[in-house]
């Protein structure tokens, strides 16, 4: 009988693309080696390792997969960062990152992507390298309970002995290879998310990695349907006054259906669905009046909503027709406990968009938004105001004196947190990519920018301020790759973050010799501190001194120093001005951009 910490693992798999894998006669080299190319062969294209003794065998194997061509390799020596940079390589391409990483607390400073990952159901591959059975529960160096680590948020987990080198070990790596990436991508649950393989190895830990040739990456397995789940595809019954929400991920598919049935589209900015003429981006101040929320007699509900509190207000009225469209995940949103889940959704066909019941519907949502916005956007800018055209023609003195004052005045106006959202968004193009942070700026972006077709990332999973550059790093990194591949240009990323968000994912900064340095501009709103606090209940009653000290927690950390530790670029932005200039041509490789705040 077979060590019953493997489970069903089939005894023997093809050669596959590489052939019958070379031998070492190392136990620990051969099964990473064959792991690895297992990983490769089911499609998996970015490996992730941070440095160890006990992971050795896995990290010199990754390099040697990499000087094949066959995997692209990124180190880091936190494993904090590693794990997040493994999500936002995930996150862009949609296929699972493999992160490598040794024993001990370097397998627990995973636990926050792992979770994100699980969250948001994003495929990851978790390899930690353990002691084998002899070394564990009796103190030993290093050595901790790592097999369910992760516990119920991970798809599968395997606990592997320790390679001894018996014939069919190499293959069975393989094989367990592909169930992972299978598990990972949800290939038979439709539930894609996080899988942790954790691997004992007995000394020697490793030897020269034999050369590798003629490996070929190997087609990703898909995700199966939604019927799995029993979910099925539904088609909308015409009638009641339908609004389309659109949350965190959502994807294109909420906007197509808004356009399709005629609906108000609130999609928020992190959805991948906030365009088209249908959308409502003042849809939190609607929600709250009787001639529009008060009106909504069905919701259609794509994504994860996060950043209000109005959507989940609407969702959870009795009057409220829900319906939540998951394709995948185990797990849907659904605040008020009596949404009805469907892997997916058509407009009526019986439904004439141009009819004037749908017309009066859709537009009186989208004219009352945009009245709002301009008056949001007055605010935001009180110095935009638009230009005196007949000044400008003009041959008198005292007009072209009027118009060069005013347009000064524009450039050097200071810079709000709803300005300094408007202006990256606006800098922002299709080739582009945007992470925003887990901070204010999200919000105020969300409450004012119109409606653009561009890719936009946000860990709203669990909406948590760690792992933001890491994340942003891993998007920058497989987009430019991308780019490549099809000879395409090449886009910035930009990531919007508070500076506590920055100051917690520091070590993102630091990139190791032969590392690729990413186009990455990170645009820091600089407040001091948590100034998200001040708009929640807690700042109206808690003693200032008391709020201050445990949650704003003010900071003054010299971040033109920290750059210049870190070899980024580092510029700073007081005026709208001097913003649009930075927006506009970032320089190559990694930048700051500090943007000093008020409170």
């Amino acid at each position: 009988m077979g060590d019953p910490r493997v489970s069903e693992e089939p005894a023997d798999v093809e050669a596959g693309t590489a052939g019958r894998l070379p031998r070492v006669d190392s136990p620990a080299t051969d099964y990473a080696l064959a792991l690895l190319v297992g990983f490769v062969e089911a499609g998996v294209s970015d490996l992730v390792v941070s440095p160890g003794s006990r992971s050795q065998a896995l990290a010199l194997a990754a390099a040697e997969l990499e000087r094949a061509g066959a995997a692209r390799l990124h180190v880091r020596i936190d494993e904090r960062v590693g794990g997040f940079l493994a999500l936002g390589l995930t996150r862009e391409t949609g296929a699972p990152t493999v992160i490598v990483t040794t024993s001990g607390t370097a397998t627990a400073n995973l636990h926050p992507a792992v979770l994100e990952a699980h969250e948001a159901g994003l495929p990851m591959i978790v390899v930690t390298a353990d002691r084998p059975d002899e070394l564990r529960g009796i103190r030993s160096n290093q050595t901790t309970r790592q097999d369910g680590l992760y516990g119920t948020v991970v798809r599968s987990m395997r606990d592997i002995p320790a390679p001894i080198g018996a014939a069919g070990e190499q293959d069975a790596a393989r094989s367990i290879a592909r169930a992972a990436v299978e598990e990972a991508v949800g290939a038979a649950t439709a539930d894609p998310g996080p899988v942790h393989l954790n691997v004992a190895f007995r000394e020697p830990l490793s030897v020269a990695v034999p050369s590798i040739t003629g490996l070929e990456r190997g087609e990703l397995p898909t995700t199966v349907g939604p019927h799995v789940l029993g979910r099925s595809v539904v088609e909308l019954e015409d009638g009641p006054l339908t609004v389309v929400v659109a949350g965190a991920d959502a994807g294109t598919a909420a906007a197509e259906l808004a356009r399709a049935g005629g609906y108000p589209l609130l999609a928020e900015v992190s959805s991948g669905s906030r365009f088209g003429p249908e959308l409502v981006v003042a849809y939190r101040e609607l929600l709250r009046e009787d001639d529009f929320g008060g009106r909504v007699e069905r919701a259609v509900v794509f994504g994860h909503p996060t950043l209000s509190r109005e959507v989940p207000t609407l969702l959870q009225r009795a009057d409220v027709e829900v319906i939540v469209v998951a394709p995948t995940g185990a797990e849907a949103y659904n605040p008020g406990h009596r949404a009805r889940i469907v892997g997916g959704v058509a407009a009526p066909e019986a439904v004439d968009v141009r009819s004037p019941e749908v017309r009066a519907w859709v537009g009186s949502w989208v004219f009352a938004s945009r009245r709002l916005t301009e008056e949001a956007e007055r605010s935001a800018d009180p110095a935009a105001t638009a230009p005196d055209v007949q000044k400008a023609r003009s041959y008198e003195p005292s007009d072209a004196l009027a118009f060069a004052r005013a347009e000064l005045a524009a450039v050097r106006a200071p810079i709000t947190r709803l300005l300094l959202a408007e202006a990256v968004w606006r800098y922002t193009w299709p080739h582009d990519r945007l992470v925003f942070g887990a901070s204010r700026l999200i919000r105020d972006a969300d409450r004012l920018v119109p409606g653009k077709k561009i890719v936009v990332h946000s860990n709203r999973g669990l909406a948590g301020i760690d792992g933001t550059i890491a994340t942003a790093t891993g998007i920058a990194l497989a987009s430019a790759a991308a780019a490549r591949a099809e000879g395409g240009a090449t886009g910035v990323t930009r990531v919007l973050l508070g500076d506590l968000a920055l100051l917690h994912d520091v070590g993102a900064l630091l990139g190791a010799p032969g590392e690729e340095r990413p186009h990455l501009q990170v645009v820091v709103g600089n407040d001091g501190g948590g100034t998200i606090f001040d708009g929640l209940e807690v700042a109206a009653t808690a003693p200032a001194d008391a709020f201050d000290r445990v949650l704003y927690t003010p900071q003054s950390v010299d971040l033109a120093a920290l750059a210049r530790a870190y070899g980024w670029a580092h510029s700073v932005a007081r005026t709208k001005g001097e913003l649009d200039q930075a927006l506009s041509a970032p320089p190559a490789g990694p930048s700051i951009l500090e943007v000093p705040l008020p409170r």
